[in-house]
């Protein structure tokens, strides 16, 4: 039997790898910041759209911490439940049943964070 992911003591422990690695690698991490904040940067899709695409590729290539990361953005950026289960039915149409479980975990984030985020 699986037990749920809890997304907040995970993300903790990714956001302080993710530091620790920073710290030994700072210019490959300046650089993908860099990438980062250029790729988001509206245009002609606007912020909130670019991290629906970011978020389904992170289903489609089963990365958790990638989902909690874009749950996160997208929770900050407005989305809606209805918007986001819209979102996650294409990625399970387009990834199958492997999309199908990430897109549930991908549910869980945003109730988890949702909640987070509408509490004082």
């Amino acid at each position: 039997m699986t037990t749920a992911l809890d997304w907040e003591t995970f993300m903790d422990g990714i956001v302080a790898d993710i530091d620790g690695l920073a710290r030994e690698i700072p210019d490959t991490a300046r650089g993908f910041a860099a990438m980062g904040k250029a790729a988001k940067t509206p245009g002609a899709l606007d912020e909130k759209t670019k991290e629906i695409m970011a978020l389904g590729i992170a289903i489609a290539t089963r990365c958790d911490s990638c989902i909690g990361f874009h749950i996160r953005a997208l929770i900050r950026l407005g989305i809606t439940r209805a918007e986001l289960c819209e979102a996650l039915a294409m990625a399970v149409y387009m990834g199958g049943g492997p999309s199908y479980a990430y897109s549930a975990k991908a549910l869980r984030a945003f109730d988890v964070f949702g909640a987070a985020a509408r509490d004082p």
